[in-house]
């Protein structure tokens, strides 16, 4: 099992702290249902930065291959993660007003045990497709499908029931 890393995020963001390391997806467990095979590792840096009005963020970027579940072929397909984000420490008060003035901001709760690995995931869920499809052309049950639609022509029913 893969050591969690847990932080305090007000601290980790106003000393400038930094952590780069890998995790396997075999180890976010929320992720493992929307994957096909839990192989691959995720790359990630987290750095703690104070924006140009001093606010504590964290500043976010993962990367790596992981094995999606295509929707149409129901067959395994590679994805790459590829996230860059900053993340807006904020505490609950903050945050129940932001929420009131209907605004969108890449805000998180300021926490001083936050998990790193579940913030990760958090936002590798997030970021994925909500159906994900290989490309055209590249799945068999979409190249399948115009195959069976090619063979047959769309008044093929409607003659027979003439016929009868």
């Amino acid at each position: 099992m893969y050591a969690r890393s847990f932080i305090d995020s007000l601290d980790f963001a106003q000393n400038g702290k930094q952590i780069d390391a890998e995790v396997p997806f075999a180890e976010l467990p929320r992720l493992l249902d929307v994957l096909d095979n839990p192989q691959g590792v995720l790359q990630y840096s987290l750095h703690g930065v104070l924006d140009s009005l001093g606010n504590p963020a964290l500043d976010v970027r993962m990367s790596g291959l992981c094995q999606l579940r295509c929707q149409r072929c129901l067959k395994g397909m590679e994805y790459a993660v590829d996230y860059e984000s900053r993340l807006l420490l904020r505490d609950e008060a903050v945050l129940e007003a932001l929420q009131d003035d209907n605004e969108e901001f890449d805000s998180i709760l300021a926490d001083a045990h936050l998990d790193v690995l579940e913030l990760l995931e958090e936002e590798i869920l997030l970021s994925l497709p909500i159906a994900p499809k290989h490309d055209l052309g590249a799945c068999r049950a979409a190249v399948n499908e115009k195959m069976q639609k090619d063979d047959r022509h769309p008044f093929a029913m409607l003659e027979k029931l003439k016929r009868n």
